[in-house]
């Protein structure tokens, strides 16, 4: 007698928790434009533990397949501030990690789930089918590619990428061949889930550092120091642009200026001098002090002309200093006004959600806190928009273990309404604990040691052999992404009002950062009638 009990085909947004039983209802398939990645489930409910042999029979061509994993979490969310809008909050195990399927399926008792995903690319444009067979039990899904292509524009992402995290989990030096290898790996994944724009060491990141204390070193410009005067080396900083250049990323995000929450001091910069080599610059050095200050006029005559000489000027972001508060507008002010007057004509940017901090004049680019984001909206040109680990109420959009996916991805319908140019996060692989402290084995702690809610610190999972194993959050916020693409394709061949009454349904909603319909079926039938009216309009 068969131990199978039901199988089902669920759309890309459910979550099956162990809990949980087999969903209600039928997902019969969707569309997808050319250049679109598009993924969906199958569920396998099994009265005991067994392994199944998958058989599927398809008119696509590459389809990757992953087991879903649950990994645990201690802090699925903050404690306080928080809303209600949780399907799961207590510590427990999530689904999150996807592991490439290797052929048998080891159900476990309860809902076993595998993960699909469609390169449209990959394949000719028209109906396709996928029928699966499962110990006698059959289901299928019907997939439609439309020929007609994402419009992604002008659009900026950036996920903070952290080498010195690889470099402490695979155990390799600061550019090594390892240390290229494994992070050319980690940034073409990034890359083909939409992230175009890499933070750039030129200086060790003064990121989530606690006081007094330093991360690794990966230090990409060389300085050296002789009888007082500081000359520059570019040759490592080259051969990063090269390699992200080779993995599809345009856009470079330079390490903070100063250091985080605040710009009171100096980040830590290495240098030779006098033939030894040291720190020269660190938490003992005031952000206004005279030193560094020469310092940084020194390098931004260099580094200038470094970037114009390559052509980088368009593609390169200027950080002053993280997410400063209202109690440290004075020293951001000091250090802000530095920057831009050597940086002229440069787009200099930070992540801040006081708007006095713009309407004084004090940052030219501000990237606002998605549940902050009100008084910028309409005030603020080519704005941009960020979440961490504080945005967890209102409903605002997030990517946490226990949000439903649907919270995950509605940011690409919000983009797209507020004309959103770029997105910041802060965590593509950070394996740190809260301040850098110490490492953490993300297979094993997901909340930066009970410092941030799973899934705010790191979106992929790094593998044995150096490439990173991709996570349900990385495919969802692409999907965000791709809505947010598809609108635009939509927008150039119709106008935007027709795309606000697809996704308001003609006013019956009032889409903001903080209100949208919360029901998987919504979104979903949304895009779709999107992709209708763009394959109406390409007819």
């Amino acid at each position: 007698m068969s131990s199978i009990t039901d199988i089902r085909i669920l759309s890309s947004l459910e979550k099956i928790y162990d809990s949980d039983k087999m969903p209600e209802g039928a997902y019969k398939g969707f569309s997808m434009l050319r250049n679109e990645k598009k993924s969906f489930q199958l569920a396998v409910e099994t009265a005991e533990e067994c392994e199944i042999d998958l058989a599927y029979e398809s008119t696509l061509k590459d389809m990757r397949i992953y087991t879903v994993e649950h990994i645990k979490s201690d802090l699925p969310m903050n404690k306080k501030n928080t809303d209600s809008y949780y399907r799961f909050s207590k510590s427990g195990y999530y689904p999150d990690l996807l592991l490439p399927f290797e052929g048998k399926l080891k159900a476990k008792k309860g809902i076993t789930v595998l993960w699909f995903e469609i390169d449209g690319a990959s394949n000719d444009a028209g109906r396709h089918r996928v029928d699966f067979t499962v110990d006698g039990k059959s289901v299928g899904v019907d997939i439609e590619i439309i020929d007609a292509e994402l419009d992604f524009k002008d659009f900026v992402y950036t996920c903070w990428f952290h080498t010195d995290c690889l470099m402490s989990h695979y155990g390799f030096e600061a550019f090594s061949d390892e240390y290229w290898r494994v992070t050319a790996n980690f940034l073409k994944t990034a890359r083909e889930y939409g992230m175009n724009c890499v933070l750039t060491p030129i200086f060790t990141p003064p990121l989530d550092t606690q006081k007094g204390k330093e991360r690794p070193t990966v230090q990409l410009i060389d300085v050296t120091v002789s009888g007082g005067e500081y000359s520059f080396n570019f040759d490592k900083l080259t051969q990063w642009i090269d390699m992200a250049h080779s993995c599809g990323v345009e856009y470079f995000e330079l390490a903070h200026f100063y250091t985080q929450w605040g710009a009171r001091h100096a980040p830590k910069i290495m240098a030779t001098v006098d033939g030894t080599y040291k720190q020269i610059f660190g938490w003992k050095t005031r952000a206004n002090s005279r030193k560094y200050k020469a310092f940084l006029t020194a390098l931004s005559v260099e580094l200038k002309k470094y970037l114009e000489e390559r052509n980088l000027k368009e593609k390169v972001l200027i950080h002053v200093s993280d997410e400063p508060a209202k109690s440290v507008l004075r020293a951001y002010k000091k250090a802000s006004d530095h920057i831009h007057s050597l940086y002229e004509g440069y787009k200099i940017v930070d992540a801040l959600s006081d708007y006095s901090f713009y309407e004084k004049k004090i940052v030219s680019n501000p990237i606002p806190a998605n549940d902050h984001i009100d008084k910028f909206l309409g005030n603020v040109e080519n704005l941009w928009v960020y979440y961490c680990s504080a945005q967890c109420n209102h409903n605002v959009a997030n990517r946490f273990f226990c949000n439903d996916s649907i919270r995950t991805r509605i940011i690409g319908y919000q983009m797209f309404k507020y004309d959103i140019k770029g997105f910041l996060q802060w965590g593509y692989n950070f394996y740190f604990t809260k301040l850098s402290k110490g490492k953490i084995n993300p297979f094993e702690v997901s909340d930066a040691g009970k410092a941030f809610p799973s899934g705010d610190s790191y979106i992929v999972y790094p593998a044995e052999d150096g490439t990173p194993y991709h996570s349900l959050r990385l495919k969802v916020f692409y999907d965000a992404l791709q809505d947010m693409a598809a609108l635009n394709t939509l927008e150039k061949l119709a106008d935007k009002k027709v795309c606000l009454d697809l996704i308001e349904e003609k006013g019956k909603h009032n889409l903001t950062f903080r209100e949208y319909p919360h029901s998987d079926e919504w979104l979903l039938e949304t895009r779709e009638a999107v992709n209708a009216a763009i394959k109406d309009k390409i007819k």
